[in-house]
């Protein structure tokens, strides 16, 4: 979701149609959500596995930083749902996330469940996180991630008027748990399926399993002859 300075970042829509329909998302605790867009240059006929890797809650001083360096020595782009607090407090991160190529998406401004806010607070949300965005990236986020996951016909036709489109997940390691490296990396692993969304937390807390059980799961998925595309919506 771009605006002025890049380029349109959307597959045609029947070839998002045809392999949605003929991949689909893994199974998961969240309602079902449209197919995430990519690139021009993303997906074809011949890459059909695929997934998109998605950290929320950052950026971290601590934790954004070492998940950047881990997925440059992979050679993978991801997408972050930015807290806009955060970017406001830690703005060079969320420049060099955009510099590498990774996608820079909303999670509100801080944090709050959008299903109990009403709509000023809604739009103070979404807005200034929009601002503090696009001075460091030079684009304004169209993906709107919910806190909490917490959605409904309201939240959705909100996010519709400021020119957002709802993105959740397909694969929840829940790895803000603190089950263990192991576990986290164990959990994406058996779940991953061809077009899974991955839900991965790089602030809020201690992160440091789930900076621990990334290059695992890069690794494995790369070996399995996954390939892996950040999002992008209208």
């Amino acid at each position: 979701m771009r605006d002025l300075r890049l380029p349109v970042r959307l597959i045609p829509a029947a070839l998002a149609v045809g392999l949605s329909t003929a991949l689909g998302l893994a199974a998961s605790d969240t309602p079902a959500q449209s197919a995430p867009t990519v690139k021009p240059q993303a997906a074809t006929t011949a890459q059909a596995k695929w997934v998109y890797l998605t950290f929320d809650d950052g950026p971290s001083p601590r934790y954004t930083a070492q998940v950047l360096k881990i997925l440059q020595t992979y050679k993978v782009r991801a997408t972050f749902f930015v807290i806009g607090q955060n970017v406001k407090h830690y703005p060079a991160l969320t420049r060099r996330a955009d510099q590498r190529g990774h996608s820079v998406q909303s999670h509100t401004w801080s944090h709050p469940n959008l299903t109990k806010v009403n709509w000023s607070a809604f739009k103070y949300q979404i807005r200034t996180t929009d601002r503090y965005v696009r001075a460091q990236t030079g684009y304004t986020p169209r993906c709107l991630r919910p806190p909490y996951g917490a959605t409904n016909r309201l939240v959705a036709r909100r996010a519709a008027t400021l020119g957002k489109e709802i993105k959740l997940w397909s694969v929840d390691p829940r790895d803000w748990t603190r089950p263990g490296s192991s576990v986290i990396a164990r959990r994406v692993l058996a779940k991953v399926r061809p077009g899974s969304v991955i839900l991965l937390h790089d602030g809020g807390g201690n992160r440091s399993q789930t900076v621990a059980a990334l290059p695992t799961i890069l690794r494995t998925l790369k070996a399995r002859g996954y390939v892996f595309y950040p999002l992008w919506c209208h």
